[in-house]
Parts: structure tokens; C-alpha cells; sequence
């Protein structure tokens, strides 16, 4: 049955006339459709548990992220289109009469991308959007191996993610961390084109209570 629903879909929007764009697009969406029945799963990610250092006026966050870059996700790699990752992290304040008070909220982008004249990859790490004039750069390394440019991505280290102000003695406090690869930064056909595809959803959250541990 929808099979039928779909086709009549492509069948009125090629009858119509439109421009030829359209009725591209009209395709890509019943291809990304039809992709989407047969996989809906996203890619398995795991974190470990998240550790949080007060140093100084600060808390930093720590963690390694498991999953496996997806061969299709590679393969645009080497083609040449960097692929862009969102990590997110929120402390927020319990409150058992109300909805949770956010105190802190901080956000960072990493940027892969494979340079086919050096053959090497680079990866980018930077506070905020990517738009965001006041962005600051975390992070600026060269890698020879894929394998060794991913182990940085999965890697979370001293990430101060709020200010020891922030938190409050004597109350129950929640980290809240999120990491997915953003499909919102592909080039637009390529966005349409991943539409349904578990192999472009890798994305993963964690929540735990904020337990402070001492620096090393």
C-alpha cells in the first residue's frame, strides 16, 4: 500500500508539468523513501560514563564515544566533502516541583575532511556554530589515517562545559550530553539523498548526575 501512495506521489508532481528540478526532486524522494523501509536503524553509538573535574573557576568534561564510521560516510570523505559532527553538553538544576532549571549550555563542531593532494586528514574543533562569528578554535590537527583522525573525533577531553559558580551546594545536579553527526552541513543533494539512511544517523545522548571528581 505504499508503494501505491508513493508512486502516485511522483506520478502527480511529473503530470504537473513542473520544472525539472522538481521532478528530480520528487525521485529522490521516493528513492530515499523506499531506502528508508528497508533501513531505519541509526548507527550503534556508545559513550562511556561522562567525568566531570572542577579545576579552578571551571568544570570540564571528559569521555570517549564508541561507533564506527559507516564505509558510505567514508566514501564521501575521500570524495572530498567534510562531514561535520555536533557534541552539546547542558548542566541543569533538578527541581522536583518544576521542570529542570538549565545553569550552563556549551556546544562545539568538529570538521573532517580528507585532503586528496597531501592525502592526509584534517580536523577542525570549534566553539559554537559554524556561522557564529565569535567562534573560537579549539582544535587544529593533521592526521595520516583515518582510523587516527576518528579516534580524536570519539575522543572528549577537558571540555569546560560551565563555571563552578554555576552550581549550587547542597542541590542535585544533571550533565546532559549529546553527539550526533550533523547532515544539515552536507552539500543540499546530498542531504536529500540521505533521507532514511540509518548509515547517516549516527547520533547518541547521555544523561547522569554530576559527580565531581577531584583533579589530577
Amino acid at each position: 500500500m505504499r508503494w501505491v501512495t508513493t508512486m502516485a506521489f511522483i506520478t502527480h508532481c511529473l503530470k504537473n508539468q513542473r520544472p525539472r528540478w522538481l521532478a528530480w526532486l520528487c525521485a529522490a524522494a521516493l528513492w530515499a523513501l523506499a531506502a528508508g523501509w528497508v533501513r531505519a536503524e541509526t548507527v550503534a553509538a556508545e559513550t562511556q560514563q561522562l567525568k566531570v573535574e572542577r579545576i579552578d573557576d571551571g568544570l570540564w568534561l571528559s569521555t570517549s564515544l564508541k561507533f564506527e564510521l559507516p564505509a558510505v560516510v567514508e566514501e564521501a570523505l575521500v570524495k572530498g566533502i567534510p562531514i561535520y559532527f555536533v557534541a552539546e553538553a547542558d548542566v541543569v538544576r533538578e527541581r522536583w516541583y518544576w521542570i529542570n532549571r538549565k545553569l550552563s549550555s556549551v556546544r562545539r563542531q568538529v570538521r573532517l575532511a580528507y585532503h586528496p593532494l597531501t592525502r592526509r586528514w584534517r580536523l577542525n574543533v570549534t566553539a559554537g556554530d559554524a556561522n557564529e562569528s565569535t567562534q573560537g578554535l579549539a582544535l587544529n590537527q593533521n592526521f595520516d589515517s583515518v582510523q587516527d583522525a576518528m579516534s580524536a573525533v570519539r575522543r572528549v577531553s577537558h571540555w569546560r562545559i560551565a563555571d563552578a559558580a554555576d552550581i549550587e551546594p547542597g542541590v542535585r545536579h544533571l550533565v546532559e550530553f549529546r553527539f550526533r553527526l550533523d547532515v544539515a552541513q552536507l552539500p543540499r543533494p546530498l542531504q536529500i539523498g540521505t533521507l532514511g539512511q540509518s548509515d547517516w544517523q549516527i547520533s547518541l545522548a547521555a544523561t547522569q548526575p554530576l559527580i565531581l571528581e577531584a583533579a589530577k
